[in-house]
């Protein structure tokens, strides 16, 4: 792309200057009655090679115009202005998240299968979801103990990345599931959200856009996610999710079912799902309540959130242009100093 196209009129000065050299070749200096005498000498490789320096100063006309008209080069930018969500997600980490579960053919645990289905919810996999472009996103992970992993950021590969990094509890100590605790950081989060935005992308190094300025929060939402019941922690749920309510957060809760295993004439259940605690949770807030007992219900249930909470995207395109006259300026510069030196040495003409 050219930046002064009207200059590339000036290459017109090109066969101006050829009509010229061929009418001033054609006048002859010094007039002989007849040339018989010289026709047995040939011409030298100096006199064969000379017209170079006439083609030499035509490219160096030419690659000056063209640097004078400052090609550029423009990437086109694009930066999303929002009014979306601002949502975390909750996940149990705990040891019974590693029971196991099918995924696409794959034997996984719990957790790893719920680390695949939100890493596609907020990224986007092209079928069932489009990905959360522009929302603010957060991740808490709980067992006994509840702990912010990412704070509320823009820019879904921030959060996929610490996603990948949540493991499961490995020492006896920490494990346990309180839910309770496990909202309450959660919802101060997104309580805070529009005071901590630019505060926790600075601190995370991330570099802050332009529109996280002007994003709007439409809704604030937490996605709960466990396999048990509340057994350890300080915060009552249900007095979370009241709270959470009057700061106009909607909570949806999703279970993870626990397994049967059959052994001889005994049924064992893993650690026991607490459905009635997790459907006031969510009913208190205005969210609603699933149970998963397999990857695909998994996916359905976070394909109906994403569809409830839609996000309003507004793109703003502009171009950022990349000057690419220099090198067409130098090769000419170049080609110039060639033909002073050339013209002053080996093509030097005596008159």
């Amino acid at each position: 792309m050219l930046y002064s196209p009207w200059a590339i009129v000036l290459l017109l000065l090109v066969p101006l200057l050829i009509v010229m050299r061929l009418k001033r070749s054609s006048n002859a200096a010094i007039k002989f009655s007849s040339l018989s005498k010289f026709q047995r000498y040939s011409a030298s490789w100096r006199q064969r090679l000379r017209p170079l320096l006439f083609i030499t100063r035509l490219l160096c006309v030419i690659l000056l115009v063209i640097a004078l008209a400052r090609p550029r080069k423009g990437m086109r930018i694009e930066q999303i202005s929002t009014e979306g969500v601002a949502m975390m997600i909750a996940v149990d980490r705990s040891g019974s998240m590693g029971e196991a579960m099918m995924y696409q053919g794959q034997k996984l645990n719990r957790l790893e299968v719920v680390k695949r289905v939100v890493a596609d919810f907020i990224t986007g996999d092209g079928k069932d979801y489009q990905g959360r472009i522009g929302d603010m996103i957060g991740l808490v992970t709980y067992a006994r103990y509840a702990d912010t992993q990412c704070p509320l950021v823009r820019g879904n590969t921030i959060i996929t990345d610490f996603l990948k990094e949540t493991q499961l509890v490995t020492q006896r100590a920490e494990d346990g599931t309180a839910i309770g605790d496990g909202l309450a950081v959660a919802a101060a989060r997104l309580q805070k959200a529009e005071s901590q935005i630019t505060e926790d992308q600075a601190r995370l190094g991330a570099k802050p856009q332009k529109t996280d300025q002007d994003f709007k929060i439409k809704s604030k939402i937490i996605i709960l996610l466990t396999d048990g019941m509340n057994n350890a922690g300080q915060y009552d749920p249900l007095e979370v999710s009241k709270l959470a309510a009057e700061w106009g957060i909607k909570i949806y809760t999703i279970g993870m079912g626990s397994q049967v295993h059959q052994q001889g004439w005994f049924s064992m259940m893993g650690p026991s799902l607490d459905e009635r605690l997790l459907n006031q949770i969510a009913a208190e807030t205005g969210g609603f309540y699933a149970r998963a007992d397999n990857a695909e219900q998994l996916r359905k249930i976070y394909k109906k959130i994403d569809a409830l909470e839609k996000t309003d995207v507004k793109s703003i395109e502009y171009v950022d242009y990349a000057e690419q006259f220099g090198p067409w300026a130098m090769t000419a510069l170049g080609l110039l100093l060639f033909e002073i030196l050339a013209a002053s040495t080996i093509f030097r003409k005596i008159p």
